[in-house]
């Protein structure tokens, strides 16, 4: 199983802290600071209300840290667990002010990463035995690309490009601006670093031909009929990576997978998953 690297609390904290801000607006949680004694205590726990894979629990341990740094946090599942309806992943013990001023916080994070999470293994496990591998677009909400992309290899999928800087993708746009495909690949060779790669997207056979004329690294499908997809396949021969992109949902994994594509790049795993049910529920007193 591939190990997930964590997030950097560089890219957690201001998250967070900018979420508490949106969270506490102007005067703070008037609720419990209304309804609950100041030296009151709790200890509760986050549970699962469903089934499925949890991810973003360092972004949850981080809206408690941030808020009260006394409270005591214990991890009861590791990050990318698969979980049931009921399992406990995460207890919380201390000020109870300071929990219900994280709460909604931590269970939105978790909710959202799981969702991604869950959907994510979902696709990956309707691949069947099959090579292809789920990847993530940058259709991922505006400010949390990180963390949405993060989730998606928590469910076993990878993240394509993280941003415009970090790989060419000549798309239709691309090559109708820069005057044909022929010219964008060659001027795109002459223009970035040996490092880079350059992926083409095509909508026919005809256009993927004149692509491998060219020579790229990886050659992207786009909407192309499962039958289109298996002759593209065997015209690349091995001489570039094939990804299939455009309507991908889960029902059609199975038959994509069988084209033999090297990946399947979907936006639906992170602008369309499910919100994962998770609560946080008290136990008792501290």
């Amino acid at each position: 199983m591939t190990v997930t690297p964590a997030l950097s609390h560089l890219v957690i904290e201001p998250l967070i802290k900018m979420a508490l801000a949106e969270d506490l607006g102007r005067a703070g949680d008037i609720t419990s600071d209304s309804t609950v004694p100041e030296n009151a205590r709790a200890k509760v726990v986050m549970a699962a209300r469903e089934e499925g894979r949890i991810a973003g629990l360092d972004l949850a341990e981080a809206a408690f840290r941030i808020v009260d740094g006394t409270l005591k946090i214990t991890r009861l599942m590791h990050e990318g667990a698969d979980v049931r309806k009921g399992d406990a992943v995460l207890e919380v013990e201390g000020r109870a002010r300071s929990i219900l001023m994280a709460e909604r916080v931590a269970l939105n994070f978790v909710g959202r990463m799981s969702g991604v999470a869950t959907l994510t293994l979902k696709m990956v496990r309707a691949t069947g035995n099959h090579k292809a591998r789920i990847a993530a677009t940058r259709k991922t909400t505006p400010g949390l690309r990180a963390v949405e992309k993060y989730a998606v290899m928590v469910g076993g999928g990878i993240p394509h490009r993280y941003g415009l800087d970090d790989a060419v993708l000549i798309k239709d746009n691309h090559i109708a601006m820069a005057g044909g495909v022929k010219v964008a690949i060659r001027s795109a060779k002459q223009n970035i670093s040996h490092t880079v790669k350059i992926e083409v997207e095509v909508d026919t056979l005809d256009q993927l031909k004149e692509v491998l004329e060219e020579g790229v690294d990886i050659v992207m499908l786009d909407n192309m009929s499962c039958d289109d997809m298996a002759a593209a396949v065997k015209m690349v021969d091995g001489r570039a990576l094939v990804e299939a992109s455009g309507g991908v949902t889960l029902d059609r994994i199975p038959a994509i997978s069988a084209t033999g594509v090297d990946l399947i790049s979907s936006g639906a795993i992170t602008h369309s998953a499910p919100n994962f049910d998770v609560g946080l529920d008290f136990k008792a007193a501290a």
